[in-house]
């Protein structure tokens, strides 16, 4: 059992709206991708070319941003709004779909960006699963 899933499962309360296993999955996929996009926009600033890498350090950093907030917003269950999760889940969804494209573009030069593209696809993909999902 992950984490997620056992805070999830320490909630006194029944969560509504959301499959527990599709939920702790993006919750991880989500908090994951914000440290990766996070490190990646660090390296790219290292790197030699940093001029041409501008566009994917803004769009990892807020990609990272999105993916945190979406995550911190997910965890918490009293006073559940059911529109406010499936929009903070498709914006998500966007930003790592938006990242992962910038990311691919690089990807061929820079590990980092590879590594980046994946997580992002996976958190996308996390995203629009629980979106699926919710009643």
């Amino acid at each position: 059992m992950t984490k997620a899933r056992a805070m999830l499962d320490t909630y006194p309360h029944p969560r509504d709206g959301f499959d527990a296993d599709l939920l702790a999955a993006c919750l991880e996929a989500c908090f994951d991708c914000e440290q990766t996009c996070t490190a990646c926009a660090d390296a790219c600033l290292a790197e030699d070319m940093v001029a041409d890498l501008r566009t994917c350090i803004t769009t990892n950093l807020d990609c990272a941003d999105v993916c945190g907030t979406t995550g911190r917003v997910l965890s918490r269950h009293t006073g559940y709004d059911t529109t406010l999760s499936r929009t903070v889940l498709e914006a998500c969804r966007a930003a790592c779909k938006a990242c992962a494209d910038e990311c691919e573009q690089h990807a061929g030069m820079h590990d980092h960006c590879r590594i980046c593209a994946e997580v992002c696809r996976r958190c996308e993909q996390a995203c629009a699963a629980l979106l699926a999902s919710m009643s």
